[in-house]
């Protein structure tokens, strides 16, 4: 809140900003004696709205000021209720200041018919006030959008591919754009009637990133990723479509260019992706630093890394280099095969790891362990 005296400059270099220009002495009397009487009405509108903002929804001045464009009021009665509404909703004080800098003409609408029916819809599918509040304090957009032509469209369609009312809020709230609904209908109906993409692999953009259900040119990635031989009814489609619309083209040539650097020709990026296409959503920090720890410090060819390619989606501390170590360690020691497959110590799950590489080494289980256990996040 303002001191009084401060409120008073605020004030007074606003009404400074907003007032209109004086015509010139030659203008018309009655023009002048109208656009004085206009000017007066509307500046102490403005005004109102300007100190309305900054005292009670913490504006700065100069938000307040922008803000005045897009809303006015010449009472307080519309946005006290409003802001009542949200405070009696659950909602925190910070939260409604947030709520109403992103969606200001929110201050003059009538809640109870613009808000609450969607607030209805959200709890009549099983979402708690506090999501409601989550959901909505984070895409306020929410509010501005149709309930009938919108919002229930769109929970359908996602509905339709999620198991849980929860699951689907998280989604929308994910892919905020999904208010957008035709944009999702279309692209949704195109993978599955044009494409023959199984609704499983809907289910996994949906989970991993919804988003890509908003982006145009969806027939382009659909037809290309086809041509490369993914099959439309098996996951792995899904996650080549994934990669293929989630990085941009330079991003994707700087990801090459890396597994390049090591070796690597583009016959066999495009054939490690084919094995796994989440290869390419690993960053060209993370290919780098796979492939530095696996040629340099484990002393093995970067080639053996096109037949596990899945190797570079799992955690370089917590997984590949531990594991790595104590396979160097069978090795040297002449425990295992320098011919044995590379990869598959890093792809099989934890306790089989354990098993089939560390206590059946009776006399170098204990070393084994130990250097496991401390390379453990390096």
């Amino acid at each position: 809140m303002l001191s009084s005296q401060r409120f008073k400059t605020h004030l007074l270099y606003l009404k400074g900003l907003i007032r209109a220009p004086f015509p010139t002495p030659k203008a018309n009397p009655f023009a002048l004696t109208l656009s004085l009487k206009y000017s007066s009405i509307t500046s102490e509108q403005h005004s109102f709205t300007v100190s309305y903002l900054i005292n009670n929804c913490a504006f700065s001045p100069e938000t307040a000021l922008k803000a005045s464009k897009l809303v006015r009021f010449e009472t307080a009665e519309k946005p006290d209720s409003v802001i009542a509404f949200f405070r009696n909703n659950g909602f925190s004080h910070s939260q409604i200041n947030n709520i109403v800098r992103r969606v200001p003409n929110l201050l003059t609408c009538n809640p109870h018919k613009r808000v609450f029916p969607k607030f209805e819809f959200l709890t009549s599918n099983g979402l708690p006030k506090s999501d409601i509040v989550r959901l909505v304090t984070g895409c306020p957009g929410f509010l501005s959008s149709s309930l009938e032509n919108c919002i229930v469209p769109s929970y359908k369609l996602v509905r339709r591919f999620l198991q849980s009312d929860k699951e689907v809020i998280g989604r929308i709230l994910a892919g905020r754009n999904f208010l957008s609904y035709k944009l999702a209908k279309q692209n949704v109906r195109l993978l599955l009637e044009d494409g023959g993409v199984s609704d499983s692999n809907i289910t996994y953009l949906l989970r991993r990133r919804p988003t890509i259900l908003l982006t145009g040119d969806m027939r382009r990635a659909l037809d290309e990723v086809k041509e490369m031989g993914f099959d439309p009814s098996k996951l792995s489609f899904g996650m080549a479509l994934l990669a293929k619309k989630g990085i941009s083209k330079s991003r994707w040539d700087a990801k090459v260019d890396a597994f390049k650097s090591w070796g690597w020709s583009e016959e066999l990026v495009l054939s490690a992706f084919k094995q796994a296409p989440m290869v390419m959503l690993t960053s060209k920090d993370k290919i780098n630093e796979v492939m530095k720890f696996w040629v340099n410090q484990l002393g093995w060819n970067s080639l053996a890394l096109a037949k596990g390619p899945v190797v570079f989606g799992y955690n370089l501390g917590k997984r590949i280099v531990p594991r790595g170590l104590v396979v160097q360690h069978l090795i040297a020691k002449g425990l295992r095969k320098k011919n044995a497959s590379l990869f598959v110590p890093f792809i099989i799950p934890e306790n089989l790891f354990f098993e089939k590489f560390v206590k059946c080494f009776e006399e170098e289980s204990h070393q084994l362990l130990k250097l496991y256990q401390e390379s453990m996040g390096v």
